[in-house]
């Protein structure tokens, strides 16, 4: 559906020239808008009293009904001669004619009915429609002030003269017109009394009453009303000459706009009839009689104005004096004001100092504050960047810690592994080396003297920083612990014979297995061991000590070294036909593996069982348990709390309830007298040692103790140790590196060990090896030896 055209309301008079410049105002003002043109024509409320005929302006009176009907006639035709042009000038905009009818009421009055009636939003008026239809300037003024005071919110007014838009401005008691270029138009202004004029009367208590005589304000209020009353009725003398000055201004422009007509009348009156020029003579003669009778009322009028007026300037001569006297009593106030003033100023000045100041201090401050509020965002904005990388940060902490559980999960399955191949390990070799007849061998001298390179000095062990005389060897691709017995303590050949014969039959995972002997050298080959004795491990850790890895044993494998030594123990206490005992119990003669496997060596003869000899095996285990609780040699009191109190801290954290439970154990052992206590046996301790192994195997796994795999816990910072240089299996720096099938390099001693083993898989990749052949790797060995000089050279 199409927009509704707005309509446009245009009040015209009857004005040609003035109707089509203010239509055509309209039509440029809305001329990019869908609207149509009402156009409102204004009644002519002007007095029919008088008629302008060819004999000039007569009353109506003395005009014929006939002449007065073709004068209408006449009128009504010229009126719609001028409508049809304004209609045709609207061109294509649709418009329509609306007459106004005539009414007593004025114009602008009668405007606001029709613009509460038709709801006129847009309304355009001819300024010279409201003073043609009033015959008064200031009332066609006043009158489009009233409109626009009165009409409602949603009319728009826009008052036209000449083409021009009128703007309409209001002051406290009147208003003036000004045009689009801000020319002043017209002006009006509301009547003011005479007492706004002259001024309201002093108060009595004004400072000027003093000087009044005491006759004169009672002579003033007496008659100040009536000067009062004859100055309003010169004003509206005034407005009445100058209507009539306007009227006779407009009657000579009809008269000049119709003089044509009076031409042709005057034409029409030379043919008139005698007794018609009498009547008209009769009626000019009546017209100056009532002129003159006019005249006489109004000469007694200007006679009587003129007393008043008389009356009026003597009092008013009065009242100037009055005021003279009071003007110069406020010239001598204005001095004092002056002055007043003048200081005032002056204290005005320094307070517009102050101001500046306080202006300049303020400046600073807010320039602060704008600092300020600038750190603050960027404060902001550095707090919001911060708290994303915290979330980041609290994500990224969340999944290592999901992370470490899972490999914390993995390890534990690694460690059990590493256990169960521990003991599998220890228990295949010493199958291997066991047979159903524990049959052992017998070496040349000259394999023997080429195992240990002719008894070199480089293989000769040196634990504890003393020389031995037991040497490192390899026979058959075996790593081997060579000792020997030399011409001081060597052995009857008998008592050398029943040796290697018992020690043939011994076949334990935690007793040193013996490989074979040398009769002719008088030496017996035992299984090597890669760590070294316990008595080592234990004290000389942290030392400076060429000869021993710098690293400390866990808490979790000084317990399972202690279950161990106790099950070899128990091996040889109840072994058959005929126990054994060991006679020589120490951190010495206990020696560990690769894998930390203890192994118990160095059985004192004699070898057979007796119960005396049991308690003292039994009761140097329990020496040993404090050695590996302490991490010394203990000899002070026997109390749990002051051992508990000196655990060794290079251990890591002990659990304190199996602590305690190993140092009970310890303590009973120690003051196992003979005889005193009948329970106390082999079989009791290995079940009691048993049991803390177990819990301590459950804590680990649960994760509430950590334990390091290896069964070491470094000491000293070995994280600039390329890792190129540390064995695989090992874990620790190589000395004698070997190339394997698998192109890694390994300890020699580790590598042959693993292949001795059984295994046919490269311990790296899990892969087949191709072969088995080791190759030195002497490149890798120069780098290792010039990193260990460089690492052991003193610091300039």
């Amino acid at each position: 559906m199409e927009n509704e055209e707005e309509k446009v309301y245009v009040v015209i008079g009857r004005d040609l020239y003035d109707g089509l410049s203010t239509l055509q105002w309209a039509l440029n003002k809305w001329s990019n808008h869908s609207i149509s043109i009402v156009i409102l024509q204004a009644a002519n409320n002007i007095s029919k009293d008088y008629v302008y005929t060819p004999l000039g302006k007569l009353p109506a009176s003395s005009v014929n009904e006939e002449k007065l009907k073709d004068l209408d006639k006449s009128e009504e035709v010229n009126n719609d001669k001028i409508l049809s042009q304004f209609i045709a000038s609207c061109g294509r905009i649709k418009a329509q004619v609306f007459k106004m009818e005539k009414s007593e009421q004025p114009i602008y009055k009668q405007l606001l009915e029709i613009i509460s009636s038709r709801w006129i939003t847009k309304l355009v008026v001819s300024l010279t429609v409201m003073k043609s239809s009033a015959w008064k300037s200031r009332t066609a003024i006043s009158g489009s002030f009233y409109v626009l005071r009165q009409k409602p919110d949603f009319c728009e007014l826009f008052v036209i003269c000449g083409g021009r838009l009128l703007s309409l401005r209001e002051e406290n008691k009147g208003g003036f017109i000004e045009d689009d270029r801000g020319n002043a138009v017209s002006k009006f202004t509301e009547k003011n009394s005479f007492r706004s004029l002259l001024g309201r009367r002093h108060s009595p208590d004004s400072p000027s009453s003093s000087s009044r005589s005491n006759n004169s304000p009672d002579e003033w209020e007496k008659y100040s009303d009536g000067i009062e009353q004859y100055v309003n009725q010169l004003l509206a003398l005034n407005e009445e000459e100058e209507e009539e000055e306007e009227e006779e201004e407009e009657e000579e422009e009809e008269e000049d706009a119709n003089c044509k007509e009076n031409s042709a009348d005057s034409v029409m009156q030379e043919n008139m009839s005698g007794a018609e020029r009498i009547e008209a003579l009769k009626i000019k003669i009546q017209r100056v009689e009532d002129a003159i009778q006019f005249n006489r009322k109004e000469a007694n009028v200007n006679k009587e104005r003129n007393a008043k007026a008389l009356g009026a300037i003597s009092l008013c001569n009065t009242r100037a004096m009055e005021l003279e006297a009071c003007i110069s009593e406020e010239v001598l106030k204005n001095v004092d004001i002056k002055k007043e003033l003048d200081f005032r100023k002056d204290e005005l000045f320094e307070l517009q100092g102050e101001v500046g100041e306080k202006r300049s201090k303020l400046n600073s401050i807010l320039e602060l504050q704008r600092e300020l509020k600038n750190k603050l965002q960027l404060s902001s904005s550095a707090k919001s960047r911060a708290e994303v990388q915290l979330e980041k940060a609290v994500r990224t902490r969340n999944d290592m810690v999901r992370e470490i559980e899972e490999l914390r999960g993995q390890r534990d399955v690694i460690q059990r592994r590493i256990e169960f191949r521990r003991e599998k390990d220890a228990i295949g070799c010493a199958d291997r080396l066991n047979t159903s007849s524990f049959a052992y061998r017998e070496f040349t001298a000259a394999e023997i003297r080429a195992a240990t390179k002719d008894f070199s000095e480089g293989l000769r062990l040196k634990p504890r920083g003393r020389l031995t005389n037991v040497y490192k060897g390899c026979i058959n691709h075996m790593t081997v612990a060579i000792k020997m017995y030399g011409s001081a303590n060597a052995p009857s050949p008998e008592a050398f014979a029943a040796k290697v014969k018992i020690l043939s039959q011994i076949r334990h995972p935690n007793i040193l297995a013996m490989v074979g002997f040398c009769s002719e050298l008088n030496c017996i080959v035992f299984e090597y061991m890669h760590n070294g004795c316990l008595h080592d491990a234990l004290f000389l850790t942290g030392k400076s000590s060429s000869d021993y890895k710098n690293k400390a044993l866990n808490w979790h494998t000084r317990l399972r070294i202690a279950a161990e030594v106790c099950s070899a123990l128990g091996f040889l206490h109840e072994a058959q036909p005929k126990p054994l005992i060991h006679g020589n119990l120490s951190p010495s003669k206990i020696i560990l593996d690769c894998n930390n496997v203890a192994k118990v060596f160095g059985l004192k003869p004699p070898w057979p069982y007796d119960n005396s000899d049991s308690k003292s095996d039994i009761r140097a285990f329990g020496n040993l348990m404090l050695q590996l609780l302490i991490g010394r040699n203990w000899a002070a009191t026997m109390e749990i709390a002051a051992i508990l109190g000196n655990l060794d801290h290079l251990a890591g954290e002990w659990p304190l309830d199996l602590a305690m439970e190993l140092c009970t154990i310890a303590i009973r052992c120690l003051s196992n007298n003979q005889g005193e206590d009948e329970e106390l046996d082999i079989g009791w301790l290995m079940r009691e040692i048993n049991k803390v192994k177990k819990k301590a195997n459950q804590l680990v796994a649960n994760g509430e103790y950590t334990s390091a795999i290896e069964g070491f816990i470094d000491i000293d910072d070995s994280s600039n140790v390329p890792s190129a240089f540390l064995c695989p299996i090992y874990q620790d720096v190589m000395q004698n590196p070997h190339l394997a099938a698998d192109g890694f390099s390994y300890e020699l001693d580790a590598i042959d060990m693993w292949l001795r083993t059984g295994h046919d898989t490269s311990p790296m990749t899990n892969l087949r090896l191709n072969h088995t052949l080791l190759t030195p790797n002497h490149t890798l060995r120069s780098l290792i030896q010039d990193w260990q000089n460089r690492r052991s050279a003193p610091p300039k």
